[in-house]
């Protein structure tokens, strides 16, 4: 129990630094309350995946990227962003419609 504790407790003050203090600001904290690490595991999940740090770590290179792979990914991202502009393009025609229809 107090070994999990230690876990999610900060160091001592002496060996805090800038960069710490920073790293520990922006970092997401979970308490583990009554020994339940269950629970708390399922917190920092829920916080992980609203902060968007899942995304992030996910999104982080971890081996080399063929370039054949590379060609691939950046046609998917261009169909995606070309699907995303049009599909725009013709909700703001329908509203734009709607509003004159209203008028």
């Amino acid at each position: 129990m107090n070994s999990m504790r230690s876990i999610f407790s900060l160091p001592s003050v002496a060996l805090r630094s800038p960069s710490f203090e920073l790293q520990q600001w922006r970092g997401i904290r979970v308490k583990v309350r009554y020994g339940n690490l269950e629970h708390a595991l399922a917190f920092l999940q829920r916080k992980m995946q609203s902060s968007g740090i899942e995304r992030m770590i996910k999104r982080e290179q971890t081996h080399h990227i063929k370039n054949s792979e590379k060609r691939v990914l950046a046609r998917k991202n261009l169909e995606r962003k070309i699907k995303s502009q049009e599909l725009a393009r013709k909700l703001k025609s329908i509203l734009t419609k709607k509003v004159r229809i209203m008028d």
